[in-house]
């Protein structure tokens, strides 16, 4: 375990989880490293697309921003942000939408958009929306990528941004969401996936060195876990030389 950190092998696993997408739409942030290492190591040909309208694109550093610079000099093409949401996303032609979060509650629903802080103290506000309700509606499918706590994983979210699975199994399809919403969300202590009846996140996955005591407590609700919970992979050395090169670049 002292090869390699907890945010490593979170981000590993995300990256992997990209190994069967055609094209990906991504968030900032963990999201786009993940997604950034997934096309060096796993998914060579992964199609990334970027929420400024960049399709394609090939960054040789991790992008600040979803309008930095190197995004639109590397991709194959740079439409208008309408475009990519009219006629990509909202039509169905994205595979996975790759998306982080600040709170995220059972169902995996996210809150990207204000805490709560408590009594006497102001709401904190974070950066927002953005498109992430959207890329939470309309891709094939989403993958979320996130630290373990229960400042994240909370029982009740103190506000709503994205939709993933509401309050279960059927509300997607009530509320007229196109994609099979969120599949599997990543943390730095293992993998969680929606229950096939409930759509409840349970436990599936443990990185090595973890315990399933150990996801419970950073969990702000009661964890349930998959019949067997399996022992991810750990990395290897070209998946971690590979990400630390992208994040010294």
């Amino acid at each position: 375990m002292s090869d390699w950190t907890p945010d490593e092998v979170m981000t590993v696993n995300a990256a992997r989880a990209l190994a069967g997408a055609r094209t990906c739409f991504v968030g900032i942030g963990l999201p786009s490293t993940a997604a950034n290492l997934a096309r060096r190591t796993c998914r060579p040909g992964l199609v990334l697309i970027y929420e400024s309208g960049a399709l394609g694109a090939k960054p040789s550093r991790l992008p600040l921003s979803i309008g930095d610079g190197e995004l639109a000099d590397t991709a194959d093409a740079v439409v208008s942000v309408p475009d990519v949401f009219n006629y990509w996303l909202q039509a169905g032609r994205v595979d996975v939408g790759f998306l982080g979060a600040a709170q995220i509650d059972r169902f995996a629903n996210i809150n990207t958009t204000v805490v709560d802080r408590g009594p006497d103290r102001p709401e904190a506000r974070l950066p927002g929306a953005g498109g992430a309700p959207e890329i939470a509606a309309g891709c094939g499918e989403v993958l979320i990528v996130l630290r373990h706590s229960t400042r994240n994983f909370v029982d009740r979210l103190d506000f709503t941004t994205s939709v993933g699975h509401g309050a279960g199994r059927g509300d997607r399809e009530r509320l007229g969401l196109r994609g099979k919403g969120p599949v599997a969300v990543i943390t730095d202590l293992g993998i969680l996936r929606p229950d096939p009846e409930t759509a409840e996140l349970v436990l599936t996955d443990l990185h090595a060195g973890v315990s399933v005591e150990q996801a419970r407590a950073a969990t702000g609700w009661p964890l349930k876990t998959a019949g067997h919970v399996a022992t991810t992979p750990p990395p290897t050395g070209d998946e971690l030389a590979t990400l630390r090169a992208l994040k010294a670049a």
